[in-house]
Protein backbone atom coordinates (compact mmCIF):
# COMPACT_ATOMS: atom_id res chain seq x y z
CA UNK A 1 0.00 0.00 0.00
CA UNK A 2 1.58 3.66 -0.55
CA UNK A 3 2.14 6.04 2.26
CA UNK A 4 1.28 9.04 0.14
CA UNK A 5 -2.30 9.89 -0.23
CA UNK A 6 -3.50 9.18 -4.09
CA UNK A 7 -3.54 12.91 -5.52
CA UNK A 8 -0.29 13.66 -3.77
CA UNK A 9 1.19 10.86 -6.06
CA UNK A 10 -0.34 12.54 -8.79
CA UNK A 11 0.93 15.52 -8.27
CA UNK A 12 4.29 13.92 -7.39
CA UNK A 13 4.55 12.04 -10.75
CA UNK A 14 4.25 8.90 -9.51
CA UNK A 15 2.69 6.14 -10.95
CA UNK A 16 -0.83 5.67 -10.14
CA UNK A 17 -2.49 1.79 -9.82
CA UNK A 18 -6.03 1.97 -11.43
CA UNK A 19 -6.98 -1.00 -9.19
CA UNK A 20 -5.64 1.10 -5.88
CA UNK A 21 -9.07 1.56 -3.53
CA UNK A 22 -7.81 5.38 -3.42
CA UNK A 23 -8.81 5.68 -7.16
CA UNK A 24 -12.64 6.33 -6.37
CA UNK A 25 -11.22 9.47 -4.92
CA UNK A 26 -10.23 10.48 -8.76
CA UNK A 27 -13.30 9.00 -10.24
CA UNK A 28 -15.56 11.13 -7.28
CA UNK A 29 -13.76 14.32 -8.13
CA UNK A 30 -14.19 13.99 -11.83
CA UNK A 31 -17.65 13.02 -11.54
CA UNK A 32 -18.07 16.69 -10.19
CA UNK A 33 -16.12 18.42 -12.48
CA UNK A 34 -18.27 17.16 -15.07
CA UNK A 35 -21.20 18.87 -13.65
CA UNK A 36 -19.96 22.21 -12.53
CA UNK A 37 -18.25 22.32 -16.13
CA UNK A 38 -21.66 21.42 -17.78
CA UNK A 39 -23.19 24.62 -16.03
CA UNK A 40 -19.84 26.39 -16.46
CA UNK A 41 -20.35 25.50 -20.01
CA UNK A 42 -23.82 26.32 -20.64
CA UNK A 43 -24.14 29.77 -18.38
CA UNK A 44 -25.06 32.55 -20.74
CA UNK A 45 -22.95 34.67 -17.55
CA UNK A 46 -19.16 35.04 -19.21
CA UNK A 47 -18.01 36.70 -16.39
CA UNK A 48 -18.70 36.39 -12.79
CA UNK A 49 -20.71 33.71 -13.02
CA UNK A 50 -18.19 31.64 -15.22
CA UNK A 51 -15.33 32.82 -12.38
CA UNK A 52 -17.10 31.27 -9.65
CA UNK A 53 -18.28 27.99 -11.42
CA UNK A 54 -14.37 27.68 -12.39
CA UNK A 55 -13.24 28.85 -8.74
CA UNK A 56 -15.04 25.61 -7.11
CA UNK A 57 -13.71 23.55 -9.72
CA UNK A 58 -10.00 24.23 -9.08
CA UNK A 59 -10.39 24.91 -5.24
CA UNK A 60 -9.32 28.48 -5.12
CA UNK A 61 -10.54 32.26 -6.34
CA UNK A 62 -9.44 32.38 -10.12
CA UNK A 63 -7.93 35.82 -11.04
CA UNK A 64 -10.36 38.67 -11.91
CA UNK A 65 -7.77 39.45 -14.82
CA UNK A 66 -8.03 36.11 -16.29
CA UNK A 67 -10.34 34.97 -19.25
CA UNK A 68 -11.76 31.47 -19.62
CA UNK A 69 -13.87 31.07 -22.73
CA UNK A 70 -17.13 27.93 -22.99
CA UNK A 71 -16.69 25.63 -23.78
CA UNK A 72 -14.15 23.91 -21.73
CA UNK A 73 -12.92 20.48 -20.93
CA UNK A 74 -11.43 18.54 -18.06
CA UNK A 75 -11.44 15.32 -16.84
CA UNK A 76 -10.12 16.34 -13.36
CA UNK A 77 -10.39 19.83 -13.02
CA UNK A 78 -9.05 20.42 -9.30
CA UNK A 79 -5.15 20.01 -10.73
CA UNK A 80 -5.16 22.74 -12.95
CA UNK A 81 -2.96 25.98 -11.59
CA UNK A 82 -3.71 29.19 -13.22
CA UNK A 83 -2.05 32.33 -12.63
CA UNK A 84 -3.27 35.93 -13.06
CA UNK A 85 -4.04 37.52 -16.66
CA UNK A 86 -4.61 34.31 -18.21
CA UNK A 87 -6.39 33.74 -21.36
CA UNK A 88 -8.19 30.42 -22.74
CA UNK A 89 -10.30 30.69 -25.86
CA UNK A 90 -12.47 28.08 -26.35
CA UNK A 91 -12.99 24.59 -26.90
CA UNK A 92 -10.10 23.26 -25.14
CA UNK A 93 -9.19 19.91 -23.46
CA UNK A 94 -7.40 19.65 -19.93
CA UNK A 95 -6.17 16.15 -19.11
CA UNK A 96 -4.69 17.73 -15.51
CA UNK A 97 -4.77 15.04 -12.79
CA UNK A 98 -0.77 15.16 -12.82
CA UNK A 99 -0.90 19.26 -12.94
CA UNK A 100 -1.26 21.98 -15.75
CA UNK A 101 0.16 25.11 -13.94
CA UNK A 102 -0.82 27.93 -16.23
CA UNK A 103 1.86 30.84 -14.94
CA UNK A 104 0.73 34.59 -15.02
CA UNK A 105 -0.02 35.96 -18.57
CA UNK A 106 -0.35 32.95 -20.64
CA UNK A 107 -2.41 32.74 -23.79
CA UNK A 108 -4.53 29.50 -24.93
CA UNK A 109 -5.56 29.46 -28.39
CA UNK A 110 -8.87 27.93 -29.11
CA UNK A 111 -9.28 24.21 -29.17
CA UNK A 112 -5.78 23.17 -27.31
CA UNK A 113 -5.73 20.09 -25.69
CA UNK A 114 -2.93 20.13 -22.40
CA UNK A 115 -2.87 16.28 -21.61
CA UNK A 116 -0.53 15.67 -17.97
CA UNK A 117 -1.06 11.91 -18.51
CA UNK A 118 -0.24 8.71 -20.16
CA UNK A 119 -1.09 5.00 -19.89
CA UNK A 120 1.48 2.22 -18.80
CA UNK A 121 2.65 0.27 -22.29
CA UNK A 122 1.59 -3.21 -20.74
CA UNK A 123 -0.53 -6.48 -22.08
CA UNK A 124 -1.99 -6.36 -19.17
CA UNK A 125 -5.17 -4.76 -16.86
CA UNK A 126 -1.92 -2.42 -15.57
CA UNK A 127 -2.24 -0.54 -19.15
CA UNK A 128 -4.73 1.43 -17.65
CA UNK A 129 -2.65 2.73 -14.51
CA UNK A 130 -1.98 6.35 -15.26
CA UNK A 131 1.51 7.81 -15.26
CA UNK A 132 1.07 11.49 -14.38
CA UNK A 133 3.43 14.03 -15.37
CA UNK A 134 3.01 17.93 -14.57
CA UNK A 135 2.98 20.51 -17.75
CA UNK A 136 4.13 23.61 -17.20
CA UNK A 137 3.27 26.67 -19.25
CA UNK A 138 5.41 29.60 -17.83
CA UNK A 139 4.79 33.24 -17.74
CA UNK A 140 3.80 35.00 -20.61
CA UNK A 141 3.99 31.93 -23.02
CA UNK A 142 1.40 31.12 -26.45
CA UNK A 143 -0.31 28.11 -27.14
CA UNK A 144 -1.53 28.73 -30.67
CA UNK A 145 -4.96 27.31 -31.86
CA UNK A 146 -5.18 23.39 -32.09
CA UNK A 147 -1.78 22.48 -30.48
CA UNK A 148 -1.25 19.42 -27.79
CA UNK A 149 1.11 19.70 -25.49
CA UNK A 150 1.94 16.28 -24.04
CA UNK A 151 2.77 14.86 -20.28
CA UNK A 152 5.67 16.52 -18.96
CA UNK A 153 6.58 19.03 -20.83
CA UNK A 154 7.36 22.97 -20.00
CA UNK A 155 6.96 25.92 -22.45
CA UNK A 156 9.46 28.65 -21.04
CA UNK A 157 9.01 32.29 -21.06
CA UNK A 158 7.82 33.97 -23.68
CA UNK A 159 7.41 30.68 -26.35
CA UNK A 160 5.05 30.56 -28.79
CA UNK A 161 4.29 27.08 -29.97
CA UNK A 162 2.59 27.14 -33.27
CA UNK A 163 -1.28 26.27 -34.09
CA UNK A 164 -1.55 22.62 -34.89
CA UNK A 165 1.51 21.70 -32.71
CA UNK A 166 2.62 18.63 -31.23
CA UNK A 167 4.47 19.10 -28.12
CA UNK A 168 6.73 16.30 -26.85
CA UNK A 169 9.76 18.06 -25.50
CA UNK A 170 10.47 21.02 -23.16
CA UNK A 171 9.95 24.49 -25.15
CA UNK A 172 13.25 27.09 -24.12
CA UNK A 173 12.20 30.56 -23.08
CA UNK A 174 11.91 32.67 -25.73
CA UNK A 175 11.91 30.95 -28.76
CA UNK A 176 8.91 29.73 -31.14
CA UNK A 177 8.37 26.04 -31.94
CA UNK A 178 5.93 24.39 -34.73
CA UNK A 179 5.08 21.16 -36.06
CA UNK A 180 4.52 17.18 -35.24
CA UNK A 181 6.42 16.71 -33.50
CA UNK A 182 7.62 20.32 -33.09
CA UNK A 183 10.75 21.81 -33.81
CA UNK A 184 12.70 24.90 -33.18
CA UNK A 185 11.75 27.40 -36.20
CA UNK A 186 13.62 30.85 -34.43
CA UNK A 187 14.54 32.90 -31.42
CA UNK A 188 12.31 35.71 -30.53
Amino acid sequence: MQTAEILQRALAGERLDFYDAEFRKIEQIAERTTELLTAFNTTYSAGPKRRQLMSQIVGYPIPEDTEINAPLYSDFGQHLFIGAGVFINRNCTFVDLGGIYLADGVLIGPNVSLISVNHVAAKDAHRRDILPKAIHIEKNAWIGANATVLPGVTVGENAIVGAGSVVTKDVAANTVVAGNPSRFIKNI
